[in-house]
């Protein structure tokens, strides 16, 4: 168990035991963010009213609701690239981001970052893409040559 002040929390989870996380983000268009998530995405669609629609996303549950006043965004320099804040993505095997890569270019998707090997050579080196849904909210999918450097730190 982690002490926090006023708190005990349960040690973090092996990545062997992942379980599914879930998000909530605004969408100006819920027939767009359908269109997305669900058509070029893949993401089978969940439970849905008018206001909001749950998304399988490569079994995390996210939910697009509907808010049309959206914040403003951020970037934080990244390896050379504005990266912008916030985002959400999934970490995936090498072939399979290699496959989304594809069919997102195939279908014209405007990247903010496109594809490419991110630290190569070094300690994380990943294949990351940034673009963009509808309503402007920032996705990244990435996936790592080894998974056993997801955390690792550079020198360790």
């Amino acid at each position: 168990m982690i002490q926090h002040p006023g708190t005990t929390l349960p040690d973090p989870m092996p990545m062997s035991r992942l379980t599914p996380f879930h998000l909530a983000f605004p969408v100006h268009d819920l027939a767009a963010a359908r269109a997305f998530y669900g058509g070029l995405l893949g993401c089978p669609e969940g439970r849905s009213s008018n206001e909001w629609i749950d998304f399988d996303l490569m079994g995390h549950q996210i939910v697009a609701h509907l808010a049309p006043g959206m914040g403003v965004r951020a970037h934080n320099p990244v390896d050379g690239h504005e990266v912008p804040v916030p985002h959400f993505g999934v970490i995936l095997e090498w072939e399979s981001f290699h496959t989304l890569a594809d069919r997102l270019t195939q279908a014209g998707v405007e990247f903010v970052i496109a594809p490419y090997i991110r630290f190569a050579g070094q300690v994380g080196e990943q294949a990351t893409m940034f673009f963009l849904d509808p309503s402007g909210n920032a996705l990244e999918f990435k996936s790592f040559r080894d998974f056993g450097q997801i955390f690792a730190k550079a020198g360790a």
